[in-house]
Order: C-alpha cells, then structure tokens, then sequence
C-alpha cells in the first residue's frame, strides 16, 4: 500500500534544509535561509614500522581541517550585524567569535546543532558570508 502521508508520525518525516538559526557571540543571532561547508576531514598519516612483517603500511588520522562555513541570508534594512562584524578585521586583527548553527524544524525548535570555535569573517558578497573557524563541535 502507498504511503499518503496522513498516518505517519513527525519523526519520518525529514526536517526542512532551509531555515537556520547562527548565533554569533558579541554580534548577535540572524537567520538564514543555508548554510554550507559544515565538515571536518583528517590528514591520513600512513605508517610501516620498520620490524612489520609484512610490506603494508597501516593508515592513521593526522591533521584535523575544517572547511569554510558559508552563511546565506536575506537581506534586511539597518540590520549591520554583520557588517559591523567584518569591519573589525584589519591587518593582523581579528576579533575571533563562537558561533552556534541551529537547523531548525517548522515550529522553529533546533533539530540539530554545530558550534564553531574562533570564527571569522572571511568574505562577504551581497548575499553570503563565509566563514573560517579552528574547530566544528556536533553539539545534538
């Protein structure tokens, strides 16, 4: 039989992938519409200790990287959160925030969440802002 919809419960039901919540640290909270680039990868290291009997190598994870995180919101009249955010980057000045991404279902209660560490504003075009932060946190 066809699923209609009608009997099933909210839990498979998969949750909207456009509304956000950022909460950025002495900047404020915005919504947005997307949100790109939340990963994280590792370097792989691989390793043959010299006294192994066999000719493979075993594979270890290095380096952690993260990518950037890039933000897409509406454009609103005098909102200059941002703007006044990325106006604080100057040479070898960065005034670095925490900043706390919410995917958020219909009635507005976070499903999911992430935390990036020592964020700042990398670039800004009309319409995005990207992000560059040290560490991602899976926060739910």
């Amino acid at each position: 039989m066809a699923e209609t919809g009608a009997e099933q419960s909210k839990e498979t039901w998969p949750v909207p992938e456009f509304h956000f919540s950022v909460e950025i640290s002495n900047v404020g909270k915005i919504s947005c519409k997307e949100v790109s680039g939340l990963d994280v990868e590792f370097d792989v290291i691989e390793y043959r200790s010299g006294d192994m009997p066999g000719f493979t190598k075993v594979k270890m994870p290095g380096m952690r990287k993260s990518g950037d995180v890039t933000l897409k919101k509406a454009m609103f009249k005098d909102d200059k959160k941002l703007w006044d955010w990325i106006n604080t980057v100057k040479m070898n000045i960065i005034q670095r925030e925490s900043v706390t991404i919410a995917l958020l279902d219909e009635a507005g209660s976070p499903v999911q969440s992430w935390k990036l560490t020592n964020a700042w504003p990398k670039k800004y075009t009309v319409e995005t802002l990207t992000l560059k932060y040290k560490e991602l946190i899976r926060e739910k």
